[in-house]
């Protein structure tokens, strides 16, 4: 009976080992084709690669301060009132210390007017357009630079 067992146990071990073997031929086969179609495919990925260093590149370095225009026009007056000391009195959709800057978009249309006075605002400061808390004064700020803060602002209805 010991002998019994024990040949059918080896004759087990032989079939599972054999089936080892074919599966191990399988993989290798496998992997041959598909190396040989990744060396056809060479030239495709030249072509792609080629492509793809011919596209347009893209600034996706502008400062986002909210979910609005992150980049474009605006992107540099955004990348200005992150540089400054702006988001220590503003947000841009809350009340804080000043207004929120929707709300100055809202009250002032984008008018190259408003945009000069509004820019004189942020260098020269200013009080009682929006309460009793004074605006500090950036007299820091060059004009063209205060111009394209409000432009970013203005733009945020």
């Amino acid at each position: 009976m010991k002998k019994t067992a024990l040949f059918f146990s080896f004759c087990a071990l032989l079939a599972a080992c054999d089936s080892e073997t074919k599966k191990t031929e399988t993989t290798e086969t496998s992997v041959r084709e598909a190396s040989s179609a990744e060396l056809n495919s060479d030239s495709v990925s030249s072509a792609n690669l080629s492509a793809v260093a011919h596209q347009p590149t893209v600034d996706t370095n502008a400062t986002k301060i909210g979910t609005e225009h992150t980049g474009g026009v605006v992107a540099k007056g955004a990348k200005l009132i992150t540089a400054s000391d702006c988001t220590s009195c503003h947000k841009e959709r809350d009340l804080l210390v000043g207004p929120a800057y929707t709300a100055v978009a809202q009250k002032y249309p984008a008018t190259d007017a408003n945009i000069t006075m509004l820019a004189n605002k942020i260098i020269q400061g200013g009080k009682g357009n929006w309460g009793e808390v004074a605006m500090t004064p950036h007299p820091g700020v060059p004009v063209e630079d205060a111009k394209e803060m409000v432009k970013y602002i203005l733009s945020l209805k």
